[in-house]
């Protein structure tokens, strides 16, 4: 088969090859192993058919790019990269999506290789053309290639090329494209920002981070709602939360959460500001945040009462998240009978609400009931018994009546409940 596959590939790579032989081409290297064809395979070949992409006949194409895909996959990074960059290259800009991601699929390879990304950080042009594939239609292809440069920011130099260099201004022009472009580029900087405080102080002198954290204080809620979410990745590292205290970030988000009462859209991003907290909690401290920023405890409770629910969710949601540790449940049990209260609503909630909030209520009672076996102390146990007690006039049977009906997932929420 490897023999036939040959002769097939030096009969194809003729300037006037019929297309039939390119369809009998394609099936025989679908059925040979692509190390098989290694030792047979010369550049010639390869360029032909990269050549061959350029004629627009779309059947051609794709049996191009079918070939391409399984005759690559038996090169090594480092020998693609040094032979094969211009027709990469190329092929980032190609109009036919296919070779698009073929393209970009075989850089995601090379930068995943400690020897061949080198010569990826030293080729500006190329770094370039991966930079305005964020700005791509396609979705498939914006995401490899944030994924592609975000592995090339985990070095120092790439770090440099990135940020330090005119790459900067096309990164800039590629957030000129339209709003969902920008918050790909976001996504990017925000993704090389979580790496290290070395990494961090690349993008934020870059002044992307400040653009986005101004975007918070903007007038659209919409664009609100969707920095406010990368600005909570930017929360998950040691690093990044001290600089957004630092940058008084945090103070700005309590601020525009107490300002939130007269805003009519408030909807739009009140959630996604009050689950930034319960996450800074969680990876912070539980007690330290919500004393200093009393408005965020103040503000889930609003939520939980009130009859929206979207806002019930997320309020649940964020009640599991801090009381998953024994210091968030010690902060909720200082309100007194307001929790308890609360927790009879959720009880309630678990119940008569439409399913996904049922399961959100029942994750969420699961994480608040959960003690780690060195914690369970007479006072915390007593604590959670009374929790459990004010779920329902009778929690047993209503855990006990959720766990017997026929869906899996209600099903198993009762029973993490009941673990």
């Amino acid at each position: 088969a490897a023999e036939a596959a040959a002769a097939l590939l030096e009969r194809t790579c003729r300037p006037e090859a019929p297309p039939e032989e390119l369809r009998a081409l394609r099936l025989a290297v679908q059925a040979v192993p692509p190390a098989a064809l290694r030792p047979r395979l010369r550049h010639a070949h390869l360029a032909a058919l990269f050549g061959l992409l350029s004629a627009g006949d779309r059947e051609q194409v794709s049996a191009c790019v079918a070939i391409l895909e399984r005759l690559l996959q038996a090169l090594e990074p480092p020998h693609l990269v040094r032979h094969l960059r211009e027709e990469l290259q190329k092929g980032l800009v190609h109009p036919d999506d296919a070779v698009k991601i073929l393209a970009i699929s075989q850089i995601g390879r090379i930068v995943e290789n400690p020897d061949a990304i080198r010569e990826i950080i030293d080729s500006p042009e190329l770094l370039r053309q991966i930079i305005y594939c964020i700005g791509g239609e396609k979705i498939a292809v914006a995401k490899e290639a944030i994924k592609s440069l975000s592995r090339v920011a985990q070095t120092q130099d790439g770090l440099e090329a990135l940020f330090a260099s005119s790459l900067l201004s096309d990164l800039r022009n590629v957030m000129a494209t339209n709003d969902i472009v920008r918050y790909r580029v976001y996504e990017l900087v925000v993704e090389i920002s979580s790496v290290s405080a070395d990494s961090l102080n690349y993008c934020a002198n870059s002044g992307l981070i400040s653009e986005l954290i101004g975007e918070l204080t903007g007038d659209d809620v919409l664009v609100r709602a969707t920095c406010i979410e990368m600005v909570t990745s930017l929360a998950y590292t040691a690093h990044g939360r001290q600089y957004l205290a630092q940058q008084g970030v945090i103070d700005k988000i309590s601020n525009i959460i107490i300002g939130a009462e007269s805003d009519p859209f408030s909807g739009f991003y009140l959630p996604g500001f009050v689950k930034f907290f319960g996450n800074l909690a969680v990876v912070d401290s539980p007690q330290q945040i919500c004393e200093r920023y009393p408005v965020f405890v103040e503000k889930v409770f609003e939520m939980a009462e009130s009859h929206d629910p979207t806002m019930i969710g997320v309020a649940v949601d964020t009640l599991g998240i801090l009381g998953s540790n024994v210091e968030g449940k010690q902060v909720l049990q200082k309100t007194r009978s307001r929790f308890q209260n609360l927790l009879s609503r959720i009880g309630h909630q678990a119940k008569n609400a439409p399913t996904e909030l049922r399961l959100r209520c029942l994750d969420a009672i699961s994480s608040l009931l959960y003690l780690p076996p060195d914690q369970q102390t007479e006072d915390l146990l007593r604590m959670t018994e009374s929790w459990f007690a004010s779920l329902s006039s009778q929690p047993l049977e209503l855990f006990r009546s959720i766990s017997t009906q026929p869906f899996p997932d209600l099903h198993c929420g009762a029973l993490r409940v009941f673990t």
